[in-house]
């Protein structure tokens, strides 16, 4: 079976989210917790490196925000980020630093670690995203599956209940999905692996792999 809890998918020195983090053992336990981390956060974030935009909102002073976007929260953007025309953050949002939120990207109770990149058009709920994390144009994660039902985690085997209606993906650190790929709801991507393009993906993906779109996972080569 693939290693899925958090210190398998995840380097901790790079969110804000670590102390929440460090509370569960596999990452979409967060989940509904992120509303509360982010809040008790907040409060505690020096107005000399953060403003306060009212409404539980707190940007980095050094972030980028571009005109025509909607920032709701919860949220805490941080140093460096960059959010593009257009991008809409519906709260529960813990953005971290040197990452993009891009065009027509909507955000919606999620933790971005450091760098992560969703810069075109990308859909990403109910979902935490490692360190250097990258989705292409078009990509999302679907986080309610089609009948309702709870989301169970389908590794090789073994089926671990979530008790989560909505549940979208655990991008491990340095993933990259492909363009116009669908991470279906419980997907579970181990770090430095690959998603090809127009993937439709499920389960579990081993850390240094790659999913092709036929949905062959296969181990990258050595160098």
């Amino acid at each position: 079976m693939a290693d899925i809890k958090i210190s398998d998918l995840y380097t901790l020195d790079e969110t804000m989210a670590k102390d929440l983090l460090l509370t569960v053992t596999y990452p979409w336990e967060a989940l509904p917790k992120i509303k509360d981390y982010i809040l008790e956060l907040g409060s505690k974030l020096s107005p000399d490196e953060y403003d306060y935009k009212g409404d539980n909102v707190w940007i980095h002073k050094t972030a980028k925000i571009y005109p025509n976007n909607y920032i709701a929260g919860p949220c805490i953007i941080g140093a460096e980020t960059e959010v593009r025309p257009g991008a809409f953050i519906r709260g529960n949002a813990l953005v971290g630093n040197g990452c993009v939120v891009g065009n027509s990207t909507e955000l919606k109770n999620v933790i971005l670690f450091n760098k992560v990149q969703v810069p075109h058009y990308n859909y990403v709920g109910d979902s935490i995203l490692g360190f250097k994390a990258h989705m292409g144009a078009g990509s999302i994660t679907s986080n309610v599956k089609s009948d309702k039902a709870l989301v169970v985690v389908h590794n090789e085997g073994e089926n671990i209940e979530t008790g989560l209606k909505k549940f979208g993906a655990m991008l491990g650190d340095n993933v990259e999905v492909g363009c116009n790929s669908v991470l279906n709801p419980g997907t579970v991507i181990g770090k430095c692996s690959n998603v090809y393009p127009t993937s439709c993906v499920r389960g579990v993906i081993p850390e240094h792999s790659i999913h092709k779109n036929n949905g062959t996972v296969i181990l990258k080569r050595e160098d």
